[in-house]
């Protein structure tokens, strides 16, 4: 891996450990970390009482870039990795969504809910 894509994958991390915490403040429990399926990967599963969230984490280094961070491609991804892990982390009759949590240095995080809708 090149030292330029190991940077971005430790800010990746990064994000995501900032994004979990700053569910956790907001009453959520996070209940899995970077789960990896056949069809992707989910950055954060989260639950708020009979909500469980799969979180799509995206930091960028200036805010301007996270108009473009995600996309319905991306979305429909986590979408299909959700689909594959729910029944590990959803009970009978829970809400299930997708988030997205975009990050910028000096801003706070912005919480996109039920970001895909198929």
């Amino acid at each position: 891996m090149s030292e330029e894509r190991e940077r971005a994958e430790q800010r990746g991390r990064e994000g995501e450990a900032e994004a979990a915490m700053w569910l956790a403040n907001q009453g959520w429990r996070i209940l899995a970390e970077r789960v990896r399926t056949p069809r992707g990967e989910v950055d954060l599963v989260a639950r708020k009482g009979a909500l469980v969230a799969f979180v799509e984490v995206k930091w960028r280094a200036r805010t301007a870039d996270l108009d473009f961070a995600i996309d319905e491609h991306r979305l429909s991804r986590v979408a299909a990795a959700a689909e594959a892990i729910a029944h590990q982390y959803a009970k009978p009759g829970d809400d299930l969504r997708i988030d997205v949590i975009l990050l910028a240095p000096g801003r706070k995080p912005h919480h996109i809910e039920n970001a895909y809708q198929p």
